[in-house]
């Protein structure tokens, strides 16, 4: 059921203008939230292109922590533990791995894009709708209230 902005008050109108403002800060936030997932997943799937033949039996470093290492060899670079998920990790094929991680960005890509911007940019046009209503019943306002003041100002 489509509402006329025009037949809500003044108090109505800010309310609306309210909930579309906490609706477009939780859009904008899940498409950083979207995009910082993404980021994730790309760099998971670059640093795949670490595991070839040239450098099996080098020495790494293995982060046990953010801020603690411990010295390691790459023995396998065929193979590596994919978390997908809910604490699961599978054992996958560099390649395999790849494309795991390319239809991860694929799917995020798709959900910002598709589904999220587009609701997005229909939130920030209500909401311009909207602000556009306010300022005319607004402008309104004050002309009544000056036409008011100029009919008592004129019988004094």
């Amino acid at each position: 059921m489509a509402v006329n902005l025009t037949d809500l008050s003044l108090p109505q109108l800010e309310g609306l203008k309210t909930q579309l403002d906490q609706e477009i800060e939780f859009l904008t936030s899940s498409i950083g939230q979207l995009k910082v997932a993404q980021t994730k997943y790309v760099e998971a799937k670059d640093s795949l292109n670490v595991l070839n033949k040239n450098n099996k039996g080098k020495e790494l470093l293995v982060p046990l922590t953010s801020s603690m290492y411990v010295p390691g060899t790459l023995n396998d670079v065929e193979t590596c533990l994919v978390d997908v998920g809910t604490g699961y990790y599978v054992e996958k094929s560099v390649e395999d791995s790849k494309a795991f991680f390319k239809r991860k960005i694929d799917f995020l890509t798709k959900q910002i894009v598709e589904k999220i911007q587009p609701a997005l940019q229909e939130k920030h046009a209500m909401k311009q709708a909207v602000v556009e209503v306010m300022n005319v019943k607004i402008q309104q306002l004050q002309q009544s209230q000056q036409s008011s003041q100029m009919v008592g100002t004129t019988s004094a």
